[in-house]
């Protein structure tokens, strides 16, 4: 937006040159992600407020209590359901009060009391989940808590990721603000470059595919099942660049300012198995899920059952997590289903290196490989944007009996820049990012990196759709 393209200059400027000492930065921090927080509704910094403080006390307290085990059980728990209650009231309460109203109006009750209109603060679960991972560490020993309230705010609340992810852990993220930085040339040059590759893949990449797919998810019943299949196909990009264009946006951006945040997508679109996508797709969150929930339920140390119970809970788990509607639900059961055959065959980290690696081209058993799995991938897209299970199934029921092949209004030139960013993203696959480009060969040539700089900057703005909002903003 115009308002960020001014808003992220003035705070970099002045976090570097103005507020030099490590607590006016951390400071600084703290305000401006709060107006960046409250520019779209200032209410909900209240909200975000009482998280932070109340999961800054919960370490304090853990500290003060070292060596009463059952107290400290106590506290972390009371903090965890504290979030989690916030949670479930601005997410969920809609949904739970919709279902049971159906309940109770099957059984002949009438329920309008029931349904209320609590507006969804944006980014809630992804700080409640940040803020929950430091209280759990501290409790677990994995992270001395810290008396310092203000690099606490600054952890939880930092704006390049505040709304929507990666979701950071405090063992990573909070050491950074009680540390001084000082400015790297080379930090921030990667930095823009990433934020360009981010800008790319949302208003070329995902912003074109949004206008297709809005339009054929609109009509799907009228259209034939090849406009069906592109809708699917152009969704399945949508949300990879709306998501990972976000994440790039958020990792560059926070390189600006000495901060390294973890990697959030790691091409997940060639992957060769279902197992490997869900490594390489949101991994701050599919490692949240491991680390807090599968782990503790035993993992994959117990039977073969009790390891496919822990799985679908997880699955079910990050369904939910993502919405409070069945689909999203569905769409976690789905990914469970698929993976359970991995599981059993004891396949599920079969490939945790990168495809066809130091190879131009895979082989045809990767390329068939790579083309199942991302069809698999496309179908579960399907019920993720349906909304209702029988719209999703009647999508891909329409889809597969009615095909024949024509092309979709407003389809070829998204089919080109999809096309344009696997080809980009193939190549720099062992990359951080698209646009990482080393000094060797070619690129050794300042001139040549700099050309394709401003290339992929002026088709950024020359090209880019209609403005769409981030859809994990939602979340």
């Amino acid at each position: 937006s115009i308002e960020f393209l001014i808003y992220l200059p003035v705070v970099f400027l002045l976090y570097w040159f103005v507020f030099k000492p490590l607590r006016w930065q951390n400071l600084f921090v703290v305000i401006a992600s709060y107006v960046f927080y409250g520019w779209w509704d200032w209410r909900f910094l209240l909200l975000i407020a009482l998280t932070t403080f109340c999961s800054y006390m919960s370490g304090i307290l853990l500290d003060r209590n070292e060596g009463n085990r059952k107290k400290q059980k106590w506290i972390s728990a009371g903090n965890i359901i504290l979030n989690l209650a916030i949670l479930c009231v601005f997410k969920y309460c809609n949904f739970f009060g919709e279902n049971l109203a159906i309940l109770l109006s099957a059984l002949g009750w009438e329920a309008d009391w029931v349904t209320l209109d609590i507006l969804l603060p944006v980014g809630i679960s992804f700080y409640t989940f940040q803020a929950l991972s430091y209280t759990i560490d501290v409790y677990q020993h994995k992270i001395k808590p810290t008396y310092d309230i203000v690099a606490f705010f600054a952890f939880i609340s930092f704006f390049p990721q505040l709304v929507a992810g990666p979701i950071e852990r405090a063992t990573n993220l909070l050491p950074q603000f009680l540390k001084v930085r000082s400015f790297s040339y080379e930090q921030a040059v990667d930095g823009m470059r990433q934020i360009l590759w981010g800008l790319f893949k949302k208003m070329v990449v995902a912003d074109n595919c949004a206008i297709a797919v809005n339009s054929i998810f609109a009509d799907y019943q009228s259209l034939d099942g090849s406009h069906l299949l592109l809708g699917a196909i152009f969704f399945t990009f949508q949300i990879y660049g709306d998501f990972s264009g976000y994440s790039d946006i958020a990792i560059g951006t926070a390189r600006l300012f000495g901060i390294n945040l973890m990697r959030n997508f790691n091409y997940p679109y060639f992957s060769r198995d279902i197992a490997e996508f869900w490594r390489r797709w949101h991994i701050s969150l599919t490692t949240w899920f491991r680390d807090y929930i599968y782990f503790p339920l035993g993992g994959s140390r117990c039977s073969k059952w009790k390891t496919m119970r822990n799985t679908a809970i997880i699955f079910l788990v990050s369904g939910f997590w993502h919405g409070a509607n069945w689909t999203f639900v569905c769409w976690g059961a789905y990914h469970a289903f698929l993976f359970f055959p991995l599981l059993l065959l004891g396949k599920n980290r079969k490939y945790t290196d990168v495809v066809a690696k130091d190879r131009l081209l895979p082989s045809v058993k990767e390329v068939f490989q790579m083309l199942i799995t991302f069809m698999l991938v496309v179908i579960g897209w399907i019920i993720f944007r349906a909304e209702t299970i029988h719209q999703a199934w009647d999508y891909i029921v329409c889809m597969v009996t009615k095909f024949h092949f024509s092309m979709p209004a407003h389809g070829k030139d998204p089919l080109i820049y999809i096309a344009i960013l696997l080809i980009i993203e193939w190549l720099q696959r062992q990359k951080q990012f698209g646009l990482q480009l080393e000094e060797k060969g070619i690129f050794r040539h300042r001139a040549v990196r700099w050309t394709i700089y401003y290339i992929v900057f002026i088709a950024t703005f020359l090209l880019a759709g209609k403005q769409e909002e981030f859809i994990y903003f939602q979340f």
